[in-house]
């Protein structure tokens, strides 16, 4: 009789003591989401973000990161503002445009330079007679109206003294075409894009003439991380242990982007290995790995240099308000310089 009395007592008895237990001890703290987008689709550079993702780096910062593909720098500043996305990959000189065009919106801001030289530049085919700058007075260009050589051209051509050209908007995946066809005779674009579409289109590489923004007095910087304002300020490790994971991520893609690539063919399974590893080498080449990021570090700016583009950006977009390169940038997040040496990585 005992036995069946006592029995309930005591399993009541433990699940209080169960319950007790559970209540004083800390609660697990959840993982932040937090919502990415890149600035275009899941190509060579996506690795960049899909490496850290795919590794684990992101989860180990205690984030549950979602990356999803973009359509343009523009587009992504203009999610990032309105918190659509907390965080996102976006053209710097999009940025400026943004903030100086809406004083009162959001602001989104800069906290990590990944692309330290923009990769725009001029593309022609050598049967133009296009080999400098110089040749491409009166010349007809062309371009999505959104393109960030187009937009950035007026600063190009004061460095080169360029005028009398006209220009011709298409749709993006018309540009390398009109090239070839022969109804313009150069085109802007991401070198690293625009080359490789070229040679999709049967142009042989030593037809195409390249001439690099950077390398024409043109020191623009390229894509950034950017963060809302909301999330930054209610996030703030969150967005450390973000840069952190994303700079582990970076030192991984470099040493081995044959590996990388795979992190993309898994999200797309259309893309091209081949392809979208020399794209990224490309990329890597044209905008990480520079004597301007290992001057400056990789990850950070200059002030100087970041004051003058904001000038040159006011000048050439027409912004309805002067850049304040002051609410672009904020470096406080980014990892100790020490762990931001990709350099050595790619010496090995």
């Amino acid at each position: 009789m005992n036995l069946i009395t006592t029995s309930p007592r005591r399993a009541v008895f433990a699940t209080l003591s169960f319950a007790l237990t559970l209540a004083v001890l800390p609660a697990r703290a959840q993982d932040v989401p937090v919502k990415f987008q890149l600035d275009w689709r899941f190509e060579g550079p996506a690795a960049l973000f899909l490496v850290p993702e795919a590794k684990g780096y992101f989860k180990a910062e205690k984030l549950a990161v979602t990356v999803d593909a973009g359509n343009g720098s523009g587009g992504t500043v203009t999610r990032v503002a309105s918190g659509a996305y907390d965080m996102g990959f976006a053209d710097l000189a999009a940025l400026m445009e943004f903030q100086a065009n809406n004083p009162t919106a959001p602001k989104p801001v800069a906290v990590m330079m990944v692309y330290n030289d923009t990769p725009a530049a001029v593309l022609a085919l050598k049967k133009s007679g296009i080999k400098t700058p110089a040749d491409l007075k009166g010349k007809k260009l062309g371009a999505p109206v959104f393109d960030a050589g187009r937009k950035a051209w007026p600063i190009f051509a004061k460095a080169n003294g360029i005028a009398d050209v006209t220009w011709t908007a298409m749709d993006p995946s018309l540009r390398e075409t009109m090239l070839v066809r022969g109804d313009i005779d150069a085109i802007t674009g991401f070198s690293f894009t625009s080359l490789l579409n070229l040679e999709a289109r049967g142009v042989k590489t030593e037809d195409i003439v390249v001439l690099p923004y950077p390398s024409f007095g043109v020191k623009l910087y390229g894509n950034a991380i950017i963060v809302s304002d909301a999330f930054l300020k209610k996030n703030p490790e969150a967005v450390r242990g973000f840069l952190r994971a994303f700079t582990k991520g970076m030192k991984d893609v470099i040493a081995d982007p044959k590996a990388a690539i795979a992190t993309v063919k898994a999200r797309d399974g259309l893309v091209d290995v081949a392809l979208e590893e020399r794209r990224l080498k490309l990329a890597l080449d044209a905008t990480v790995l520079t004597p301007n990021a290992k001057a400056e570090g990789f990850g950070n700016i200059s002030a100087p240099r970041l004051s003058l583009m904001g000038s040159q950006v006011s000048d050439a977009f027409a912004t309805k308000a002067r850049v304040d390169s002051a609410t672009i940038w904020n470096g406080a997040f980014l990892p100790p310089a020490a762990d931001r040496d990709i350099f050595k990585v790619a010496k090995k």
